[in-house]
């Protein structure tokens, strides 16, 4: 297969997060809006072409409080830095189907390297569009104080109410 022009298809596609909460659960959230510029080969990510853009004012915790105070200058400032995005730099084949997306990642202005692990989940050929589909599912961890995302709040009972380890999950269905 050659490489070629894919466009996100965000119906079938999750970029979701997770963070620890008042130390004692894990609080889930993903983001509605986003989309790509995707140039590859769905079977050898190795010479792809990756630039991911992702709406912050999308963040849906299911809770419209909480997600007023993401949008806010105390995390995303979404008025100042509306966008989320990543750039690949480099891709390594791991085994088979798995590579190691490393890439510039940038929150609020703030732009770092981050390796995502991805797996190539299949191909398959839609059968109401006729459009050819790639799966790809990826995470990483990233400590959200590198991106100048420090609000927090002690707890009475000691420890704070926000944790610092941001787990990212992506299930991303690509349309040719």
């Amino acid at each position: 297969m050659t490489k070629a022009k894919w466009n996100v298809d965000t119906v079938h596609s999750t970029v979701g997060f997770s963070v620890r909460h008042m130390m004692i659960s894990n609080v889930k959230g993903t983001f509605n809006e986003f989309d790509g510029n995707i140039e590859l080969d769905p079977t050898d990510l190795t010479d792809a072409s990756i630039e991911f853009t992702i709406d912050a004012s999308s963040v849906d915790t299911r809770m419209k409080d909480r997600d007023d105070h993401l949008r806010s200058a105390d995390f995303f400032d979404v008025e100042n830095h509306p966008n989320i995005t990543f750039t690949a730099t480099e891709i390594k084949k791991t085994s088979e189907d798995n590579y190691d997306m490393t890439g510039d990642f940038t929150i609020r202005g703030t732009t770092k390297p981050v390796t995502f692990d991805i797996t190539f989940e299949g191909m398959a050929k839609d059968p109401m569009s006729g459009d050819e589909a790639a799966g790809f599912t990826g995470s990483t961890k990233i400590n959200r104080k590198d991106f100048g995302l420090t609000w927090n709040a002690a707890l009475e009972t000691g420890g704070f109410v926000v944790g610092d380890e941001i787990k990212i999950n992506i299930d991303i269905q690509l349309r040719k």
